[in-house]
């Protein structure tokens, strides 16, 4: 039987093999009939995989059979992952299903980054007051559409082995964004953010300020929290691996969380009756009020834009959270190592970008040097004393 109930879980799970190979997993439902609507996805999913493992190994790798493999092996596993499955989507859609990777040249991708760059926001073409919607940012265009088709060309060559005689110039065709400001948050707009917050979504929003970790690093699950060692283990940008320190400040957070979830470890509480819709942007699973249910990465995304609304604080972003821990940890330490490590930065130069904090202290430093001077030169000097 593909879809059963385990004994230890209120949850229904999937089970069956297609090609040979064994697919598995919880489908989070309760009902068993929402549970096989899950079930047959997942297989149609198992075929196309499968489908597309076959194509790379035996003959040319179209884009369709890419994009399955790629969601297969690596998207689905994105904290972001209906993002991810919506962008390969869109590739799919433009080139066409029969588009050989080894065919896209730097005239495709060009003209791919024009048409996404026309596109209005959210897909629709007017605000709620009736004006044009805005386009999408060159920011989006990158990330939902050039990089995501290069990280396709990058597993097929690392990992599929197949070879690409004219790849494109990636370089080339990633938009210029404007430079990333650094963003702090002031005493008044935490207390503002604080007020308005829900009581469930509290400690995950208080462990982001704590710790600086991006969105979908603040999804913890509990065996990647070790009491013993006293050290916060995830998987970060890049596949990098992330150590957080369980300071007194975490600690207080975490600890009264444990029990409400097995395996995650923010929860929040359902307000209303939900029944199962694939239409949502979260997990789509049905909803029980008064029951806790693990914080999503849409669900946490859509939260952090009410209580921003709500808290009438601008121009912050929940990335910002970790821009203001960088900033108010170099301030403390002055040493710009010590915040690349916080903030798992690959490279140094990217935490530079940090130094203004330092550049403030260096004028603070200069200033009291000449007020110490002027003082100083105020002060009377004692005559000499004539000898005899």
């Amino acid at each position: 039987m593909s879809v059963y109930k385990p004994k230890n879980s209120p949850y229904y799970q999937y089970d069956f093999q297609v090609g040979g190979q064994r697919f598995h997993g919880t489908t989070g439902c309760k009902n068993e009939r929402d549970a096989r609507s899950v079930e047959r996805d997942q297989r149609e999913k198992a075929k196309a995989a499968v489908k597309a493992a076959k194509a790379a190994k035996g003959g040319p790798l179209t884009i369709d059979d890419a994009a399955a493999r790629y969601w297969l092996e690596v998207g689905e596993r994105h904290a972001n992952s209906k993002t991810t499955w919506t962008d390969l989507g869109r590739l799919v859609d433009y080139f066409g299903p029969a588009k050989l990777l080894v065919d896209i040249t730097d005239d495709d991708v060009a003209k791919l980054v024009q048409w996404r760059s026309a596109q209005p926001l959210w897909g629709k073409s007017e605000t709620k007051d009736g004006k044009p919607m805005r386009l999408v940012t060159p920011s989006t265009v990158n990330r939902s559409t050039t990089l995501v088709l290069k990280k396709m060309f990058t597993r097929a060559k690392r990992t599929w082995r197949h070879t690409f005689p004219v790849e494109p110039n990636w370089r080339d065709h990633f938009l210029a964004e404007p430079k990333e400001r650094i963003r702090e948050l002031h005493a008044a707009e935490s207390a503002a953010l604080r007020l308005v917050t829900r009581n469930d979504y509290t400690p995950i929003f208080e462990f982001a300020r704590a710790t600086g970790l991006r969105l979908d690093e603040c999804l913890l699950r509990w065996p990647e929290v070790d009491w013993t060692t006293g050290w916060i283990t995830t998987t970060g940008k890049g596949g990098r691996t992330v150590k957080t320190a369980i300071t007194s400040t975490v600690r207080a957070i975490l600890v009264p969380l444990r029990g409400h979830d097995k395996e995650w470890v923010f929860t929040y509480q359902a307000k209303r009756v939900r029944k199962a819709d694939a239409s949502y942007k979260s997990d789509g699973q049905p909803r029980e009020r008064g029951k806790r249910y693990p914080v999503t990465y849409e669900g946490l995304k859509s939260q952090w834009k009410r209580i921003r609304k709500s808290a009438g604080v601008a121009d912050f972003r929940f990335h910002d959270f970790r821009h203001d821990v960088g900033t108010k940890l170099l301030r403390a330490t002055g040493n710009l190592k010590t915040v690349q490590k916080a903030l798992n930065h690959k490279d140094i130069k990217t935490t530079a970008r940090y130094a203004h904090v330092l550049d403030e202290e260096v004028a603070e430093a200069m200033e009291a040097l000449q007020k110490r001077g002027a003082e100083s030169r105020k002060k009377p000097r004692t005559p000499k004393r004539k000898a005899g």
